[in-house]
């Protein structure tokens, strides 16, 4: 389809950010579409002056949500949390929030739509946020039926939730926990890859109405990851392994944190794999290749190191 106005639902978040950018490039005008637009305007400079505005709309309220994709042409959703806060709770958030979304952007006549989902949203799930992320994709499906759904497995990169944590906790604690004896497997997607999956579904009609599992180069299991970690800001940790019921336990007292370092529906997430599913669409069909996670790792975590950048061997 011809490049026209994209409003981007959650635009300044960790993934956000990154589509912005590659819609911008791509010569899309890019309406970003945040509850609070004054800590979006960094996002401004990734196109030409003019080319990307922050609006203010929550996904909570029919109003906003309308007034951000009038005359819009596509709609990306990319709004999630990994833990219910106040109002913000999974089902308003991923379920309603995405039905909501969608029904706007269909009643504006947009052409395109994109949900960004997760691997392992499944309906019958014993974590909410899983259960909440497939009735999502399923109010999508039924309010927009050309709509593309993208399910990454955890995203990597310089913001990401996931290394990050992990390596600040490895600056502080002599240990680290593997939760459920670490066994847990995962295929982390590059953040660069998922918004490179999000212009080419925009730009490929081809795409609408399929759901494509986004997996990285390689499958690791949670030991692993931490391992790798550690060998590349230069710490030696423990891993200590920590059965799923002890897990449970200590989440259900660091989740009434302000900002939870773990919660009862994570450790639950973890009790199965985060891979892409056999026979699932994925990155080849899109024309693409995912990016190495060790390529990767070593431009961003060198802060992390006992003496920074510098303390490479």
């Amino acid at each position: 389809m011809a490049r026209g106005l994209v409003t981007v639902f959650g635009g300044s978040g960790f993934i956000g950010r990154y589509v912005v950018q590659r819609l911008a490039r791509a010569g899309w005008q890019v309406r970003v579409a945040v509850r609070r637009p004054d800590e979006a305007l960094f996002l401004k400079t990734a196109g030409d002056v003019g080319q990307v505005t922050p609006v203010a709309a929550n996904i909570r309220d029919d109003r906003s949500v309308a007034a951000a994709v009038a005359g819009a042409d596509a709609v990306v959703n990319l709004v999630g949390i990994l833990y219910q806060s106040g109002r913000q709770k999974f089902d308003a958030v991923q379920a309603k929030g995405a039905a909501r979304v969608a029904a706007a952007a269909k009643a504006a006549g947009a052409t395109r739509f994109v949900q960004i989902s997760a691997i392992g949203a499944d309906p019958s799930s014993d974590s909410l946020y899983a259960r909440s992320k497939a009735e999502g994709e399923q109010a999508v499906k039924l309010t927009f039926p050309g709509a593309t759904i993208l399910r990454p497995s955890i995203v990597f990169g310089p913001e990401d939730d996931f290394f990050n944590r992990f390596a600040r906790m490895a600056m502080l604690s002599p240990a680290l926990p593997l939760i459920g004896g670490g066994q847990t497997k995962f295929q982390p997607v590059y953040v660069a890859d998922v918004a490179a999956a999000v212009e080419r579904v925009l730009e490929d009609a081809g795409t609408s109405g399929k759901t494509y599992e986004l997996g990285g180069a390689r499958t690791y299991a949670f030991r692993d990851l931490l391992s790798l970690m550690l060998k590349e800001i230069g710490r030696c940790r423990l891993l200590v392994p920590l059965p799923f019921p002890l897990a449970m336990l200590k989440a259900s007292f660091l989740q009434l944190l302000p900002m939870p370092l773990l919660t009862v529906d994570q450790v639950r997430l973890l009790k199965k794999d985060n891979v892409v599913s056999a026979g699932a669409l994925g990155f080849k069909d899109l024309g693409l290749t995912p990016t190495a996670l060790e390529a990767v790792l070593p431009t961003y975590l060198d802060k992390y190191r006992p003496l920074g950048y510098y303390n490479r061997a």
